[in-house]
């Protein structure tokens, strides 16, 4: 469907304020400013949701010469993770301990899940952790919509939450394979798991 606050010139390739920045290496609001600057290219759905030119971020990166961080994970082996909770402060954690642990893990954190479906594709994470119960958009309806895609069947995923089993099932269970973590989550845990995911990537490679 054509989005009429879209202009017209702009080439098909899209993506979200996240992952704009994590191409950039910048953070959200650094991609924000440079949008209001016009530096970046972009448009706001229907739905209030805003969208950057591929076109105008890949320009933005020759010009600073950034090399993308896709392009790093490819050459290197290093292992993508997607982190989606809308409590910054649990995202704050995860990243500290990533930072702590300083394992061969790139990490993309995101605070809604629609903006994660919007650069799911582009992402193509090795690992996906979301929360369930988030606003709008959540963490159920992330993950049945991503089941019905042939592109993420290998796509890791562990399911963050506070809710029991009941509660689970009452909102209509998670996918087949789905790992399931209590928050909060444990470090020690997590340490072992990515580590566990960084070990396996050459015998999947192999």
């Amino acid at each position: 469907m054509n989005d009429p606050s879209r202009p017209t010139s702009t080439e098909d390739d899209y993506c979200g304020t996240f992952y704009a920045a994590r191409l950039l290496g910048l953070s959200v609001g650094t991609v924000q400013s440079l949008v209001e600057k016009n530096e970046l290219s972009a448009w706001k759905t229907q739905g209030g949701h805003r969208r950057i030119s591929m076109q105008s971020v890949l320009a933005y990166q020759k010009r600073h010469s950034i090399r993308t961080p896709s392009e790093e994970s490819v050459a290197t082996g290093r292992l993508k993770l997607l982190v989606v909770d809308d409590d910054p402060a649990m995202l704050a954690v995860v990243q500290a301990y990533l930072d702590k642990w300083q394992l061969p893990v790139d990490s993309t954190l995101m605070t809604s899940a629609m903006e994660a479906l919007i650069d799911m594709s582009s992402l193509k994470p090795d690992v996906l952790v979301t929360d369930l119960v988030m606003p709008g958009v959540d963490g159920f309806e992330l993950l049945k919509t991503l089941r019905g895609n042939a592109q993420f069947t290998d796509m890791v995923v562990v399911a963050l939450t506070g809710l029991g089993a009941t509660e689970i099932e009452r909102r209509g269970g998670l996918p087949p394979k789905t790992v399931l973590a209590h928050k909060p989550i444990d470090q020690n845990w997590l340490h072992g798991f990515l580590s566990a995911q960084v070990a396996m990537r050459p015998l999947a490679a192999a």
